[in-house]
């Protein structure tokens, strides 16, 4: 009965997480400046789930507690092949096109910060990537999880079509 329950836990992993970004914001009122603040948080547990959350607020520790929950609220599951990606695939989010490329094993991640940030929380550990357009730090990370949802596997294609694919 005890080993049933460390299976359990050891199958669960804990998510981790990490600031991408932290944005500060300054209103200006008759005393000074009042500043808020917002981060862009990405949370994964290394093995093909990934998530990216957005909070804001007058403190920095309060605004990465908010951008962590809602972060854990979109969690998303992505297709990958051992260390890889499966195909090549673009994605987008306004001015932005990510390129992600798969490598060969030891290549590591071959990305920006924020790019990185999402890849790594993913589970991928060897990718290539490219960023045209707007390289701003939302834009970036919200293209690169749009990559990675779209991703397909050969189990999920063979069953979208019902064939068996041969190599």
């Amino acid at each position: 009965m005890i080993d049933a329950v460390k299976l359990s836990e050891q199958e669960e992993k804990p998510l981790e997480d990490t600031v991408v970004k932290i944005y500060r914001c300054a209103k200006v009122v008759k005393g000074g400046r009042r500043f808020s603040f917002a981060a862009l948080v990405v949370v994964g547990d290394r093995e093909g789930t990934v998530g990216i959350g957005y909070g804001k607020a007058k403190e920095v520790p309060m605004a990465v507690e908010k951008g962590m929950k809602d972060a854990k609220k979109s969690l998303h599951k992505i297709a990958l092949v051992e260390r890889t990606i499966p195909h090549q695939i673009t994605g987008r989010c306004r001015a932005t096109k990510v390129v992600l490329v798969p490598a060969s094993p030891g290549t590591g991640v071959i990305a920006g910060s924020s790019a990185r940030a999402v890849l790594e929380y993913a589970g991928v550990q060897d990718v290539l990537t490219k960023v045209y357009g707007s390289t701003s730090a939302k834009n970036t990370v919200k293209a690169t999880l749009d990559g990675l949802v779209r991703l397909r596997n050969r189990e999920m294609v063979e069953s979208l079509r019902g064939v068996s694919i041969d190599r």
